[in-house]
């Protein structure tokens, strides 16, 4: 059974930091992309960050130089690194595994508030 399972959300002051992580299971998750993405009421989904099999890393222009992917396929978990967030970053953050298949997490949610 695949399982992403998000956590690391929560509420934070502008300018402040969050780590989201992603654990996953039921898959190879060395072999499939992995990657952020996040979505306001509304709004269709949209991509943050992804990292590849290979580590290729793509990064959304409006996080770039402020959010950070990583993967640790010895914990079958990904993570994203946010600083400097701004009020505008508050919304739901879903993990994403990609490799012919497609697989999404339940989300996470961020809140960038004073």
């Amino acid at each position: 059974q695949v399982q992403l399972v998000e956590s690391g959300g929560g509420l934070v002051q502008p300018g402040g930091s969050l780590r989201l992580s992603c654990a996953a299971s039921g898959f190879t998750f060395s072999s499939y992309a992995m990657g952020w993405y996040r979505q306001a009421p509304g709004k269709q989904r949209e991509l943050v960050a992804t990292i590849t099999s290979g580590r290729i890393i793509t990064y959304a222009d409006s996080v770039k130089g402020r959010f950070t992917i990583s993967r640790d396929n010895a914990k079958n978990t990904v993570y994203l690194q946010m600083n400097s967030l701004k009020p505008e970053d508050t919304v739901d953050y879903y993990c994403n595994a990609r490799s012919g298949f497609v697989f999404w997490g339940q989300g996470t949610q961020v809140t960038v508030s004073s």
